[in-house]
């Protein structure tokens, strides 16, 4: 075997186990990624029941119910982003910012029965903060256009109408 030859085996050698590496890698983080999504990407395609992802819009008014099972709190409501709805189940304490009409992201899983089942719930943090994947789902929903002027309140958002041109948002 010549000098080249060698070295030809030894380089795909290398090649070969770095792909290897790679692949075992990016198959690793793929169970761990969580993807945002509002509730008109679930409409349109919902993920598979077994993807965690994070839901995030605004908690419907009057959509809070609270109840209990087996002495442990089980909180439904909806997410909206104005133009879909999602129900979610949570079993668990909710944020102390938490209340129907304001922000919301949620971890979770998508159920067979279309509820979402979330594991953990963020709340907004003061009254002009929007989490940047909520503010992402209003500008392409049509319900914000940043060059408009500033993003709706979120007690609006229930209540509004895609925007259309010149229409002040």
């Amino acid at each position: 075997m010549t000098r080249k030859r060698k070295r030809l085996y030894v380089l795909l050698l290398c090649a070969l186990g770095l792909g290897g590496a790679t692949a075992l890698t990016l198959t690793a983080f793929q169970d761990n990624l969580v993807f945002f999504r509002s509730p008109s990407d679930i409409t349109r395609e919902a993920p598979p029941p077994e993807r965690a992802f994070r839901l995030g819009g605004l908690v419907e008014q009057g959509s809070l119910q609270r109840t209990s099972v087996e002495g442990r709190p089980l909180v439904r409501f909806t997410v909206t982003d104005g133009a879909a709805k999602v129900p979610v189940a949570f079993g668990g304490v909710l944020p102390d910012l938490f209340r129907e009409g304001q922000g919301v992201v949620t971890l979770g899983k998508l159920g067979r029965d279309g509820v979402f089942q979330a594991s953990e719930v963020l709340a907004r943090h003061d009254e002009t903060y929007m989490p940047p994947e909520v503010a992402d789902a209003l500008k392409r929903s049509g319900h914000w256009n940043p060059a408009q002027g500033p993003a709706p309140a979120a007690a609006e958002w229930n209540t509004l109408n895609p925007a259309r041109p010149g229409s002040g948002g």
